[in-house]
């Protein structure tokens, strides 16, 4: 898919279900050098531009045949997992901006697969910072070189990218293979908390 086609919506409030409906899912433009607009996305080709170009990668959207290179800054889900709404932020081309990336583990341990280890991983998704042009859509963690228990992959094995930078200390683990059961063996027992303390994400600064 080289663009994502999509139109200027009238429809707000309880239209937007009417909307959702018809196989339309509701969304607005933001953004550097951009106007805002209201939007209206077939859900089959956002489906499919997300399943392309993922949540941090930027993917180019045709408003009245004009194009624009765009993020997806938020997406939000009803309770079923169905899309309902859409951000698209576009980034300026000379300010770096913070996303999470996925990590996707590949490859095999010689230490899961003929020590009967257990592979722990540590971080499922990375925050880093670079330009807007630079962001993989995912980051890929070799397990290949987890050969003992001893072994660790660490933020700064990581392969990001030209001018990608992790937003994590370098020596934090990623990735380790432990012996079968030790996780539950050491596993300290957890006190009940006096109070809970919920800890809000901070916006990302345009």
């Amino acid at each position: 898919m080289e663009t994502l086609k999509v139109q200027k919506r009238e429809e707000t409030g309880k239209e937007l279900d009417v909307l959702r409906e018809q196989g339309f899912l509701p969304g607005v433009l933001y953004g550097s050098g951009v106007k805002n607009a209201n939007l209206k996305i077939s859900q089959k080709d956002f489906a499919k531009a997300l399943k392309e170009y993922g949540e941090s990668s930027l993917l180019t959207l045709e408003l009245d045949g004009k194009k624009h290179s765009v993020l997806i800054h938020q997406l939000s889900k009803d309770a079923l997992g169905h899309f309902t709404h859409v951000d698209f932020y576009h980034p300026s081309a000379t300010k770096e901006v913070e996303v999470e990336i996925p990590l996707v583990f590949i490859g095999e341990s010689e230490a899961v697969d003929n020590l009967n280890g257990v592979l722990i991983k540590e971080i499922h998704e990375l925050k880093v910072k670079g330009l807007a042009l630079n962001l993989p859509k995912e980051i890929k963690v070799d397990i290949s070189v987890l050969k003992s228990f001893e072994d660790r992959i660490l933020v700064k094995d990581l392969k990001l990218g030209e001018g990608i930078e992790a937003q994590k200390e370098p020596d934090e683990i990623v990735a380790l293979v432990e012996e079968a059961g030790k996780s539950q063996e050491e596993e300290p027992v957890k006190e009940p908390a006096v109070e809970g303390v919920a800890e809000a994400k901070e916006e990302e600064k345009e």
